[in-house]
């Protein structure tokens, strides 16, 4: 379902963008795939770490990080989950606004 080639990637960015679009949950496939296609190539490798770190975390527990209604743990706390939950929040607003 990605909307980008993971031609040109590296070889850790094509497994996580793999991992990404396969989180076994529809809604978080399509949320962290998402943000993976947009992302994936400006991650630094601390951002990559990070990245990697945060699809370690369960399915539920995440989107509950993304969506506002949990806070992360420190460990997960990082800018990589910050652009997630902005990325996050913009596609949500762009898909009402094309739904109104």
């Amino acid at each position: 379902m990605t909307e980008r080639s993971s031609e040109g990637l590296d070889p850790r960015r094509r497994r996580l963008l793999f991992r990404a679009w396969r989180r076994g949950v529809r809604e978080m496939d399509l949320i962290i795939g998402r943000f993976a296609d947009a992302h994936i190539e400006a991650f630094d490798d601390a951002g990559l770490d990070d990245f990697e770190h945060l699809m370690e975390a369960p399915n539920a527990a995440l989107y509950a990080w993304v969506v506002g209604t949990e806070s992360a743990p420190a460990a997960y706390d990082t800018a990589v989950l910050a652009e997630l939950r902005s990325f996050h929040k913009q596609t949500k607003q762009t898909a009402a606004g094309e739904n109104n």
